[in-house]
């Protein structure tokens, strides 16, 4: 039976991790084996397929199909609703709190806008959240970082579309549908440029993409859109027409396409083997 194989950035790749398959000959060995069995692979980014080649066969055809998300049905809430002013500046980020998302660099980049209006919203929950929490009660920001843990999907884009800014100070993504959300509900997106992000996301257009690991132009980029009301304006609507080309019915369709053309091949070669 003919079969597509589908990589995603963390079954390859993930920096953060001493388990990472990159690391380890026998794994490497092992993921090989199934990338070279595969009738067709799909890596979602072009990061994801630069690490297929560069660290497990460089011959490999791997097609690129980008991931989606599905299109979000929000319903708007206040932000009194969740304890929050209009006169505050909210930035929000989302995901794990694992070693690997470095949400402790944002706190500090919090403190380093000088903006005592801006605060920090944090969604999602996981083991890094003491050492987040003490980097903010070290920092004098307890009343200015919010954790606001697991929240459903309702909850999550309410909360997007209430804030100004989408951070994230992740070290990788394989591809980040986080930022896809952040773009279908208007927001700029600062983030690092190391990963699947980079095919959609550009800097000054999108919002901003900065070196890994530059805290200082993370941090000028947040004073930078805290500032310009005119500007994040502008980027909210670019996002929310880009965000159309990445909804999941897009994704699905080129999976179709893909699915059909091996259906096709598949078949050639089995009537071709047949006697006549």
């Amino acid at each position: 039976m003919p079969h597509v194989l589908s990589v995603h950035g963390g079954d390859l790749y993930d920096p953060s991790k001493w388990m990472s398959p990159h690391r380890h000959f026998l794994l490497r060995m092992w993921v090989k084996r199934l990338l070279r069995r595969a009738d067709r692979l799909v890596g979602q980014s072009r990061n994801t397929i630069e690490n297929v080649h560069s660290f497990y066969d460089p011959a490999l055809a791997v097609e690129r199909i980008p991931l989606g998300i599905k299109r979000p049905v929000v319903d708007t809430a206040t932000r009194a609703e969740y304890g929050f002013r209009d006169d505050q500046v909210l930035l929000v980020t989302v995901g794990r709190l694992v070693a690997r998302k470095a949400m402790d660099q944002l706190v500090s980049i919090l403190k380093d806008t000088g903006r005592p209006d801006a605060h920090l919203l944090i969604i999602g929950s996981g083991p890094q959240e003491p050492v987040i929490r003490q980097k903010a009660s070290e920092l004098g920001l307890t009343e200015r970082v919010h954790f606001l843990g697991q929240t459903d999907e309702r909850d999550k884009f309410r909360l997007l579309q209430m804030s100004d800014l989408f951070v994230s100070t992740s070290q990788h993504e394989g591809f980040g549908l986080v930022f896809l959300e952040a773009m279908a509900s208007g927001l700029p997106v600062i983030c690092y440029g190391y990963g699947g992000q980079t095919d959609f996301l550009i800097d000054g257009v999108t919002g901003h993409v900065v070196p890994l690991n530059d805290m200082a132009a993370f941090t000028e980029s947040c004073r930078e859109l805290i500032s310009n009301q005119e500007t994040r304006r502008r980027i909210s609507a670019e996002n929310r027409e880009r965000v159309e080309e990445l909804y999941i019915d897009n994704c699905a369709r080129q999976y179709e396409q893909l699915f059909d053309e091996l259906i096709t091949e598949h078949s050639a070669r089995e009537n071709a083997g047949k006697p006549k």
